[in-house]
Formats: structure tokens, sequence, C-alpha cells
């Protein structure tokens, strides 16, 4: 099963990353270099960040759990969209209302009518969920207001693979910047082949980073986020599909006495 074992490698990488930046978090806003990592979040508010990684958790659990019953199956996954390619297969709710948009063939007028209330409740349905996701989203998560895993079970189940990676990448703050370049690469493939969109990921990262610039005069003092790669590095301490490496840990040994590892400019 190779493509569902690529899938599932990168969205262990990403599972591990967020088990790790969960359980460093607290140090890491106390710290100097927080803006480096919080930027991708959009917010400097500990609460939010930590919320939104146990729901990338949560969501990568589900993902997981679901590849691998397939796998068991038998059944590998099938690229759905060329390599490097922006143009994407249409969404579920595209092709949805595109049937409900083609003209019946030779219908009698009680069939007529009949499909004509199904496109109704169709588009209904749909309008109806869109709404539902635009007043999530634009609810802060917190930890009370996590979704059930069997909320994200059935989400995941609905949602495209492709699509879930990507929200999975935008519950952990995952950028460009802070990954490995075979890592990224990897991540991309897992979005484009299984209809997701990476173009839409991108955007959303570039404006929470503009909604973060609003909000950082909330942490007076705070060092601007590292711009370089070696910036980057220092401050996170290693980069994502690399082995977590915790910047704070206490090093000692004989005759190396004790020290904390730096984790910002000097």
């Amino acid at each position: 099963m190779p493509q569902i074992e690529a899938v599932l490698a990168v969205v262990a990488i990403l599972a591990n990353y967020g088990r790790h930046l969960a359980q460093t978090l607290e140090k890491r806003v106390a710290g100097r270099g927080f803006a480096t990592i919080a930027r991708f979040f959009g917010t400097v508010a500990p609460d939010t960040i930590l919320a939104h990684i146990h729901r990338g958790l949560l969501r990568a659990m589900a993902l997981q759990r679901m590849l691998k019953f397939r796998a068991q199956r038998g059944r590998d996954l099938k690229v759905l969209a060329p390599r490097g390619g922006w143009e994407l297969p249409a969404t579920d709710e595209e092709t949805e209302a595109a049937a409900a948009a083609a003209p019946p063939e030779a219908l009698t007028p009680e069939q007529d009518a009949a499909a004509q209330d199904a496109a109704a409740q169709r588009a209904a349905r749909l309008a109806g969920e869109r709404l539902a996701r635009r007043i999530a989203a634009s609810e802060p998560l917190t930890l009370d207001t996590l979704p059930s895993m069997a909320k994200i079970m059935a989400e995941v189940g609905r949602s495209s693979i492709g699509r879930t990676v990507a929200e999975i990448c935008r519950d952990l703050g995952i950028s460009a910047l802070l990954c490995d370049g075979m890592f990224w690469n990897a991540l991309c493939d897992a979005v484009e082949w299984y209809r997701g969109s990476l173009g839409n990921l991108v955007i959303d990262i570039y404006r929470r980073e503009r909604q973060f610039a609003k909000e950082e005069w909330k942490r007076p003092g705070m060092d601007l986020p590292e711009e370089t790669r070696a910036g980057v590095r220092r401050v996170l301490g290693f980069f994502i599909g690399e082995e977590p490496v915790d910047p704070f840990e206490i090093v000692s040994g004989p005759g190396a006495g004790i020290a904390a590892v730096a984790t910002g400019p000097p």
C-alpha cells in the first residue's frame, strides 16, 4: 500500500510535531522566539493555540484510523490530481451542484417536480453546511469547545483526505518556513493528490500572519518573528520532518556543567 503508507507517514510526522508543540508550548510562550511559531496561528493567545493543537491531533488520529482500516481491507489510495498541479478535481459539493443543475432528460411532470424539489433540498442543505462552517470558523476555539472524537471521526469520514491533511496543517500552524524541504514536498503531495487545495492553505496561513501582526501589540517586548531558516532552526530547534528537539532542554554531563540551549537570537 505505497500511497496509503506515504500519507500515513506525513500524518505521523504532523502528529509527532503537534504532541511536541503541546508539551513545550508553555516554555515557548515564556521564551524568546515565540512569535516565530505564533504568527502561523494568527494569535498570541496560548489557550487558543493549544486548543487548535489538540483539535489537530484529534484529526490526525481520526485520519490515521481511517487510513489503517482502509489498508486492512486491501484498498490503496488513488491519486486524484496530477503531481504539482493546481487544477483539482471537483469537490463533492461542486459535483452535487452540477448534478442538480443538469437538465433532466424526458421527465414526466411529476418526475420533474420531484427532481426540482430534491435539487432545492440539496441546495438548502449545502448552503446550511457552508453557513455552519463559516460561523464555526469565526468563533474562537477553546479547550472547552473542542469537538468530540465522534464528531471529528464523522467530519474526517465526510471529507477528502487532502482536505483533512490541510485542516490538520491549519490547526498545527504548519508553514513551509518551519518544514524540512523534503517533508514539505511530501505534505504538498498529500494535500494536492487527494482533493485538497494547497493554494487555499497557503492563503490561509498568509492571512493568519497578517492577523498576528495586528495582535502582536498585546505582548509588549515580543521579539519579531525569525525570517531566515537559520533563525527558525535556532528557535524551533529542528525543522518539521526531523526528529523534534526541545531547545529548552537542560544539557548536563561530565565536564559540561548545566546550560540551557539557546532559543533565540543573541
